[in-house]
């Protein structure tokens, strides 16, 4: 059985973390969730369930609990809203120059078929009793830098594709582009995690998958023999 808590430890002694690794796993219809997540017990966001994960909290998000509509329908959880749709939504909020820069933005996103996930379920990965589907990391860029090369290029070179948004940070940048593409992905952090969350204005996101968690470490501890330490000495 893995020991996702000693690879937990691992992953923030060899970067110097200031707060865990979060386990990220999708409920889907069809499935129960697991009795050891306590639901929400008022609405909560993707982004916020993840940042209070990060500091301790083990917790089932349930699709009817989802504020972010947004999110959830990128989860799979629900349809995308229309006003959303048609680029009003965060054409309003003064993230894009017109409707049609917002809806292109929605249109391209990754998402998850509607109806097809009924909940997510977050913890430390060190208390995590269920296989992940991603691991979401939120530190300074200093520290994420390296899980990049560690994940895409320690073994086999070559240069790194990244696809992020000003919106969904945590949700389709994190979680489900990781997921669906089996590669890992950053995000700079989007308006609705910096003004509902607790993240920091200096901190990021890195999703990783789960089929890719376990190698990225080993990466980062070897690199933290050397070329980490290395480079925070400055000359």
């Amino acid at each position: 059985m893995t020991n996702y808590a000693d690879l937990s430890q691992r992953l923030i002694n060899a970067l110097g973390l200031r707060t865990e690794p979060v386990a990220v796993t999708l409920i889907k219809k069809g499935q129960s969730v697991p009795s050891d997540y306590p639901a929400v017990e008022s609405a909560t966001r993707h982004c916020q369930s993840i940042m209070k994960a990060r500091k301790g909290e083990k917790l089932c998000l349930p699709a009817e609990k989802n504020a972010c509509p947004v999110g959830a329908s990128a989860l799979g959880e629900v349809a995308l809203p229309d006003k959303v749709k048609a680029g009003e939504f965060h054409h309003n909020m003064g993230l894009y120059e017109d409707t049609a820069a917002a809806a292109k933005t929605m249109e391209m996103r990754t998402t998850l078929p509607e109806g097809s996930t009924i909940a997510t379920i977050v913890s430390p990965l060190s208390k995590a009793t269920v296989k992940p589907d991603v691991v979401i990391v939120v530190g300074i860029p200093e520290q994420m830098f390296w899980i990049i090369p560690a994940a895409q290029t320690f073994q086999k070179g070559g240069r790194v594709h990244v696809d992020m948004a000003a919106v969904q940070a945590s949700c389709v940048d994190s979680t489900i582009i990781p997921l669906m593409t089996d590669r890992v992905n950053i995000s700079l952090g989007c308006f609705g995690c910096r003004k509902t969350s607790d993240i920091l204005p200096e901190e990021m996101l890195v999703g990783i998958p789960w089929t890719h968690f376990e190698e990225t470490v080993a990466a980062v501890e070897k690199m933290s023999q050397g070329a980490i330490p290395k480079s925070r000495q400055k000359a």
